[in-house]
């Protein structure tokens, strides 16, 4: 039996409701800023539980504005996760400022012990990003940041929903970026990402940054970007932003499922489950002997596990030599012993069965 990774034919295969939506908006030609975007951005700031919610083009352009909109620029430091996506980065280079990484622990996310001595008079912004679905200690985080006057932006696109000590991803710091890429949990038909924060002047400059800087069609108050999230998008955002609680449920639900079986398998390691933790999977990822060998006969089964990431983001030729003579052991064997299999809302109890018990093939062979 075959299992795949992506779950968007799925997702979208009986959806009536949201083709009339479109179709409706499509006679009302709002398509740049118009209103289903501003009340995506309200919904949104809701389920989250912030002030506001500032609609961008991707995640990365939402960890870009954001941190230019709190003061972040060229040759500032910003301290972030040696094991991330390279979107963090990116938009962290891309308005000046210098990455400087730190290792991670047993949740993928920053090692916050490590925070503080990563600190130097240069360093400007905190970037945590909670990764796969887990969340990062935010409590230190902030203690430090407050301490060292930082300011923090939470990486929180892999993590909609995922709590710390009973606080959601995303209102912990200045500001949060979530992403609305199609492989998210929540998600839409192209790419786009979404600024949270409970500051009234910073919403306000986001909101100019993501629009070329622009207060009306005649007057530009200072030089932005072209970043709008499409209103055809938050159509899209809308129809699904409802289901976003149960997603989250079902991926929970999904995990425990192959925790309980993996459990069973001496060669699988399973990561720690955090308590005071919501873990919202968007990865699904556990360790395993002869890792390489195993994502092989599963591919060859049919099943699409993958590997998240096998060469860390500052090994990476991109980042030059630099970077890549720093060690980062928890990053490292992370990235050589991890393997994530399908969890996603949309799989079914003959799927989950049919991922464990090949994996348990695997073994006995």
């Amino acid at each position: 039996m075959a299992v795949r990774y992506s779950y968007l034919s799925q997702q979208f295969e009986n959806c009536p409701e949201l083709w009339e939506e479109l179709k409706k908006f499509v006679k009302t030609g709002d398509f740049t800023l118009g209103k289903p975007l501003y009340e995506f951005e309200d919904n949104f700031a809701s389920l989250i539980g912030t002030k506001y919610a500032i609609g961008v083009n991707s995640g990365t352009d939402a960890l870009k504005i954001a941190l230019r909109a709190l003061g972040v620029g060229a040759g500032d430091e910003v301290i972030t996760a040696a094991n991330t996506f390279v979107a963090t980065v990116g938009a962290i280079a891309e308005i000046g400022a210098i990455p400087i990484f730190i290792d991670v622990d047993e949740t993928f996310c920053m090692d916050v012990e490590l925070l503080e001595q990563a600190i130097t008079p240069k360093t400007k912004a905190i970037v945590p990003v909670h990764f796969t679905g887990y969340m990062t200690k935010m409590d230190k985080v902030m203690d430090l940041a407050k301490k060292h006057k930082l300011v923090v932006v939470e990486d929180a696109c892999q993590s909609i929903l995922a709590e710390w000590k009973g606080k959601k991803a995303g209102t912990w710091g200045d500001a949060a970026a979530f992403s609305l890429h199609p492989l998210k949990n929540l998600n839409v038909w192209s790419d786009g990402g979404i600024i949270v924060t409970n500051n009234p002047l910073l919403d306000k400059e986001i909101r100019l940054l993501r629009n070329h800087g622009l207060i009306n069609r005649d007057t530009v108050e200072i030089l932005g970007y072209n970043s709008r999230l499409d209103t055809f998008q938050a159509v899209v955002a809308n129809w699904l932003l409802p289901q976003a609680v149960a997603i989250s449920h079902k991926r929970i639900s999904n995990a425990k499922r192959l925790d309980d079986a993996f459990n069973k398998i001496a060669e699988i390691k399973v990561p720690n489950r955090i308590n005071d933790m919501r873990i919202v999977y968007h990865l699904y990822i556990v360790f395993a002997e002869r890792r390489d060998e195993l994502l092989k006969f599963c591919l060859n089964r049919g099943i699409e596990a993958k590997i998240h990431y096998p060469i860390p983001i500052y090994k990476q030729k991109a980042l030059g030599n630099y970077y890549n003579l720093m060690q980062f052991p928890v990053t490292d064997h992370q990235a050589q012993n991890v393997i994530s299999f399908p969890c996603d809302q949309h799989l079914n109890d003959l799927q989950l069965v049919e991922i464990t018990n090949s994996v348990k093939e695997f073994y006995s062979l």
